[in-house]
């Protein structure tokens, strides 16, 4: 999960309608040196998508300004931003699959569609969050480079360029194929049955290898020609993905998994999940194990950013991402097989990983910065392919990621902030110095960079032991006694940072909370347990989620550490977040309503039979899981609606009602029960829009609705929840 406008009056018993208090935080705000608004503070452009050139010192990325969103372009020595598109609307079209063809003349990108979703809306339509007559498609489209209007290439998602200037995309789980600079139509490349993709074209661009999924299994084929049968690789009944060539193109890398199916598992244990790394010859299609992983729970399937990483490196070395000493860590084994070579020894995570041009070294954002607080922090590192021996690249208290290295070898280029300056596209020489931030002219002049604090990591308990991180933000001054709030992220495979984050959702999350602060507010950004940035154990916990929810024992912890603080009123604690921290809220309020006196939930799951009970039941076959009944009691168990007769603290409900990771059921069961039991909820529902609200303007409404909602319940700004009825 991760991670929308009619306001109603719920119930006699519940808050009133919105309306009101979505102006009055605002008015009510005193000016200061070190006041601001909602909208200064999300004002940021948020740079996502970085693409660089495979040739030569050019760069192309996405800018998200307060909801419009354009194609900008850098290229060196000058590194100067341009813009390429002129998309004026806050519209809530997304832009992603970012991608500068080879020899640098076009870019190519997706207009539309919902990349983060957990399924598709009904009749695959793609979200229209602006609620327009007229259905939004989702579009490849090429720009020049250099300039120029934008052309439409197709309707279609997922575009890969060739060397010679095609580009490879799905349509109706086909594959098809267009020019780069839209010279052709657009036409399907060859049929074949399953949900076709991941196309991968070989690097002289002859071939094209895909991944088809066939349900309970998967294959990996090759496409030559119209007139040559597809060869599919080593065919069995697993699942095979994440296909790499070889740089001669006449072999092809690929991840094996076991197809689904077997004697039910025990649902309340965790079971490894082995997954291996084979070869194939991409003319005859025979294959064969170069590793194979342990039948460990370290040894499992990696579930952080990017899975398997796989890449195929120079000295024919197979690079992957693995947890086998207890963190997400590089290793490679040669292509004969043998035994994996640790590249990333020590304590931090490795994601965000990419090969550099001539295969000799990655570069990868991490954790393992010499300071204690950089387990908290991104930082650019490189390690070659054959040995271990980690380079820093980007010391210090900044945050960055999303490294490449430049087509000619000379520069990294990543996306990089910090605790007060959002994140901008940037450059550093690929053996370390100076990083230089591009764009940073977009930054509004109102931003309010210096009067944004600097979160400090805090580390605490929980009932059962477990080390819990988290982030406090704190203006120093105000009152003796203050209001504070715990912020739960969503996910759980997150991690909240000391500084703005790398993923657009949680940037605003990160801005929701520097604004809380600037009004007072004691905040705590809570990383749970099932979060990333700790070790395999810490985001594999035992007893979590349905199995148990053992990870809200950190959320009380961290309404605890606020508890005790001397300077935080301790019957003014408030709870909120979204996605999975919509649901630990819920379960905050559930539980523990004498410690969490209100609470915000933006599209929480709250009762998890309803979205896994298939799961649990094996409702289509005649076996069931052995602890199937214990199961589904626990699942229930482990949901805010089995406890919501302890529910007595306000809360505030938000949700879009086009949400494709969570059903907006959720929340619309959720209302119903809190009605029932008499629980005061207001709620600020957002119609056609998904899970991570796609318009500036939602997040706007969706924050001030937060702030006002906390203002009002603790009396901040002059405001109480009286003043209201």
């Amino acid at each position: 999960m991760h991670a929308r406008t009619p306001i109603r009056r719920p119930h006699p018993v519940a808050a009133v309608l919105l309306s009101a208090a979505l102006a009055a935080p605002l008015a009510a705000q005193k000016p200061s040196s070190t006041s601001f608004t909602i909208e200064q503070v999300t004002s940021y452009p948020f740079p996502s998508e970085l693409a660089v050139a495979a040739n030569g010192a050019r760069i192309a990325w996405a800018f998200n300004e307060q909801g419009k969103r354009n194609i900008w372009v850098a290229e060196g020595p000058d590194w100067k931003a341009r813009k390429l598109t002129a998309y004026d609307r806050d519209d809530g079209q997304e832009l992603t699959f970012v991608s500068v063809t080879p020899d640098g003349k076009f870019v190519i990108y997706v207009r539309g569609g919902d990349h983060d979703s957990n399924w598709q809306a009904e009749g695959n339509l793609a979200p229209n969050p602006l609620s327009s007559p007229q259905p939004p498609k989702v579009q490849i489209s090429s720009v020049s480079f250099a300039g120029g209007e934008p052309k439409l290439l197709a309707e279609g998602d997922e575009p890969r360029v060739s060397a010679t200037g095609v580009v490879a995309f799905v349509r109706d789980r086909q594959i098809w194929t267009v020019p780069e600079d839209g010279s052709a139509p657009a036409k399907r490349l060859f049929f074949a049955r399953g949900d076709n993709g991941d196309a991968t074209w070989s690097p002289d661009g002859s071939r094209l290898a895909f991944v088809s999924r066939r349900g309970d299994h998967s294959f990996i084929g090759v496409f030559a020609n119209d007139t040559t049968p597809i060869l599919w690789l080593a065919p069995s009944t697993n699942r095979d993905g994440s296909p790499e060539w070889s740089p001669d193109g006449t072999r092809i890398a690929f991840v094996r998994t076991a197809g689904s199916g077997g004697v039910p598992q025990a649902l309340l244990e965790q079971h490894p999940r082995p997954w291996s790394i084979w070869t194939a010859d991409a003319r005859t299609g025979e294959g064969r194990r170069v590793w194979n992983s342990p039948a460990t729970l370290r040894g499992s399937y990696p579930t952080t950013q990017g899975q398997a990483n796989l890449h195929w490196g120079a000295g024919d070395r197979l690079v992957f991402l693995a947890d086998l000493d207890g963190w997400p860590h590089l290793y490679s084994v040669p292509l004969a097989g043998g035994e994996p070579t640790l590249l990333t020894p020590g304590r931090g995570m490795a994601e965000y990983i990419s090969l550099s041009p001539d295969r000799r070294f990655l570069v990868f954002a991490g954790n393992m910065g010499k300071a204690p607080e950089d387990i908290d922090r991104r930082h650019i590192y490189k390690v070659a392919v054959d040995k271990p021996g980690v380079v820093e690249i980007t010391p210090g208290e900044g945050i960055e990621f999303s490294p490449f290295v430049t087509g000619d070898g000379r520069s990294i280029a990543f996306i990089g902030g910090g605790p007060r300056k959002p994140p901008l596209p940037m450059i550093a020489p690929v053996d370390g110095g100076k990083a230089v931030a591009i764009g940073e002219d977009r930054i509004p002049a109102d931003f309010p960079t210096a009067a944004l604090v600097v979160p400090k990591m805090v580390v605490f308990k929980a009932s059962d032991g477990t080390e819990v991180h988290g982030q406090l933000f704190e203006r120093p001054g105000g009152a003796a006694k203050k209001p504070a709030v715990v912020f739960v992220h969503g996910g759980p495979p997150r991690q909240m940072l000391l500084g703005w984050h790398y993923m657009d959702y949680y940037t605003n999350g990160y801005a929701m909370n520097q604004y809380l602060a600037s009004r007072g507010y004691v905040v705590l950004s809570v990383n749970y347990r099932l979060g990333i940035g700790y070790g395999h154990e810490f985001h594999h916990a035992d007893k979590a989620g349905p199995w148990g929810a053992s990870e809200y024992l950190d959320t009380r912890a961290g309404g605890e550490y606020l508890k005790a603080l001397p300077q935080v009123d301790p019957k003014r604690i408030g709870i909120w977040g979204g996605s999975y921290g919509g649901f630990l809220t819920a379960m905050a309020l559930a539980h523990d309503s004498q410690l969490f006196a209100a609470g915000v939930d933006l599209h929480g799951v709250h009762d998890w039979t309803a979205e896994r009970a298939r799961g649990i039941t094996g409702a289509d076959s005649y076996e069931k899981a052995p602890d199937a009944p214990a199961a589904l009691e626990t699942a229930w168990k482990s949901g805010p609606d089995a406890f919501v007769s302890q529910w007595t603290s306000p809360v505030l409900l938000i949700q879009g009602d086009d949400d494709r990771n969570v059903r907006f059921h959720q929340t619309v069961d959720l209302a119903r029960r809190l009605e029932a039991q008499g629980v005061k909820f207001e709620e600020l529902v957002l119609p056609d829009e998904i899970h991570g609200f796609l318009r500036h303007a939602s997040w706007l409404k969706a924050d001030g609705a937060t702030a006002a909602f906390f203002d009002k319940q603790f009396g901040v700004g002059g405001r109480t929840a009286a003043d209201s009825r």
